[in-house]
């Protein structure tokens, strides 16, 4: 009972999710449909920072390694364009001072691949609340 209204609650909410891996974007795509939002999908930077309408999207999910640019790039940007949606950082590679320029970049979370399952509902559930409430 509590799953079905944790999952209804959801439902209107849409989630961008930007990886080059196919499978680990076809992995996120189903992982957040089952928990009940609505999911596009980017499988390059350059497709999300051309394409993307922060009206028409609740939360950000971008991949740190991506071939061209990098995930806190692909924030950075997005911020100079006063896209104010929450974004997690998803990686597998982190690094000493990635916290603080996930901070600078505007990035709300930081999740560490391979194991994100709950840990990425959960956390894009927490951005979309912080979202809705500063609304």
């Amino acid at each position: 009972m509590i799953d079905t209204i944790a999952k209804n609650t959801v439902v209107n909410h849409t989630v961008g999710v930007l990886d080059d891996d196919p499978a680990v974007l076809q992995s996120l795509r189903f992982l957040l449909e089952t928990h009940g939002f609505k999911v596009r999908t980017f499988s390059s930077a350059l497709t999300l920072l051309t394409s993307i309408d922060p009206d028409n999207v609740d939360c950000l999910v971008i991949d740190y390694k991506l071939p061209d640019i990098d995930g806190l790039n692909v924030a950075e940007r997005l911020r100079e364009r006063n896209v104010a949606v929450p974004i997690v950082l998803v990686t597998g590679h982190p690094h000493q001072h990635m916290a603080k320029k996930a901070a600078a970049a505007g990035i709300d979370h930081i999740l560490l691949k391979p194991h994100l399952g709950d840990n990425l509902v959960t956390h894009v559930q927490e951005a979309i609340s912080r979202k809705c409430a500063d609304n």
